[in-house]
């Protein structure tokens, strides 16, 4: 043990303690497994492409240099030091640069981020869709595009100037951040133009986490307290159905987005012209439990009645699940569940959507119909089912939801069974 007074040598830094302890064990080595180690290890560190007997004498200039320095300087030199210093000085490292791994990590990650929303950015798109289109065509799985972009962003910028625009991109990366699975991927790829790979996915289901990110997206943009209505457009792809190569996926994506677009455009047009007199009634009651439709096709909690539209026309409904604001419910009076727009529905027949009864969620009934107003469920019985009971729905691609439902109807089926609307209530 040092007496007291000594000063202690400090401790040297694990990097300096590694080369220290490489030479040592270098020393130890006879020729020929030394030149053979130190090749390697040059081409590992610096990548020269050097032979054995160019990387021993190398490495004995590099000691040799560790003790002129350290005599110059008067205090001990790292190996580390000594050996930038001979491979500088050797020409063998024309631009030297120094940087740490968590560094180089950082530069990398900044490469392929979009600095203002925190997403990918369009090179790592390209470079994702090849990915992914090459695991789908060899697994034999569905992949799903969607590019976005904002509705009448340009008006954001206009009237509440840039840096509240920004705020609304954070917004809509915020959105999908919080709406996609840990499988898809989020890029911005232009200014207000996102882009969606969804692995494993179909058209129906594309559709409606589309619709999921538009009433999520709302929400988020409240606090903003915007003057100027923003929506998130959306235009789908699905491969194979819609086309086999990345830049046709693209170009169809693109297409139905502006499609989508100026729908909306003639629409919020229309219904600016038309907002001092509205046509209908803000709000219709819930129909009479009395009345009960047809038990071989699923029955729309707000209409009650069968769809009147081929199946093929729930793709374009099947995203306005939970699309009601929470205003909507909580501005209905007791007992009357308010309807302010027309009814839009989602068959769930075909899939593995349940709902988990109750607080102890000991009960099961099966998803049937789901609509922003409510859900349609199948249960074995009617037995101890309350006024108002709590519920948890697992819908695919969506997160489970927890909701307060209230049963309006009950119709028994022809296997025994009953079928229950329930309406959700704030």
């Amino acid at each position: 043990m040092p007496s007291p007074g000594t000063p202690v040598p400090p401790r040297l830094p694990i990097e300096d303690f590694y080369f220290e302890l490489l030479a040592d064990t270098l020393e130890g080595l006879d020729l020929p497994a030394r030149g053979q180690f130190l090749q390697r290890y040059f081409r590992a560190i610096a990548h020269l492409d050097l032979r054995e007997t160019e990387s021993v004498q190398i490495w004995d200039e590099m000691l040799s240099r560790r003790r002129e320095l350290s005599s110059l300087v008067g205090r001990p030199v790292s190996l580390k030091t000594a050996l930038t210093d001979v491979l500088t000085s050797s020409g063998l490292l024309r631009v030297p640069i120094l940087i740490e791994y968590e560094e180089l990590k950082r530069l990398e990650l900044n490469a392929v981020t979009d600095p203002l929303t925190g997403l990918h950015n369009r090179r790592l798109f390209a470079e994702t869709f090849d990915k992914e289109l090459n695991r789908a065509r060899r697994y034999g799985q569905p992949l799903g595009l969607v590019t976005l972009d904002l509705h009448r962003f340009k008006e954001v910028n206009d009237q509440h100037g840039h840096p509240r625009g920004d705020e609304v991109l954070r917004a809509a990366a915020a959105t999908l951040k919080k709406a996609l699975r840990t499988s898809d991927s989020a890029f911005r790829i232009g200014g207000d133009e996102f882009a969606l790979l969804l692995p494993q996915t179909d058209s129906p289901q594309a559709l409606a986490l589309c619709r999921r990110v538009q009433t999520v997206f709302a929400e988020m943009l409240l606090p903003l307290q915007l003057a100027v209505s923003v929506g998130m457009d959306h235009g789908v792809a699905i491969f194979p159905q819609d086309a086999e190569h990345a830049d046709q996926l693209i170009r169809i994506a693109d297409e139905r987005l502006y499609q989508l677009k100026h729908t909306n455009h003639a629409r919020s047009v229309d219904g600016s012209a038309h907002a001092q007199t509205p046509s209908v009634p803000e709000t219709q009651a819930a129909p009479s439990p009395d009345i009960a439709g047809p038990a071989s096709q699923p029955i729309s909690i707000e209409t009650r009645r069968s769809p009147e539209k081929a199946e093929t026309t729930i793709v374009t409904a099947a995203s306005s699940a939970f699309a009601a604001p929470a205003a909507e419910l909580a501005a209905a009076p007791a007992r009357v569940f308010a309807v302010q727009r027309k009814a839009e529905r989602v068959s769930m027949t075909g899939t593995n959507a349940y709902a988990v009864l109750g607080d102890q969620g000991t009960r099961r009934a099966r998803v049937l119909d789901l609509g922003f107003g409510g859900v349609a469920m199948e249960l074995d019985s009617l037995e101890d089912l309350p006024e108002n009971l709590l519920a948890v729905l697992h819908v695919p691609i969506l997160p489970p939801v927890r909701v307060n439902l209230k049963p309006v109807w009950k119709q028994q089926t022809d296997q025994g069974g009953f079928r229950v609307g329930c309406a959700f209530v704030s």
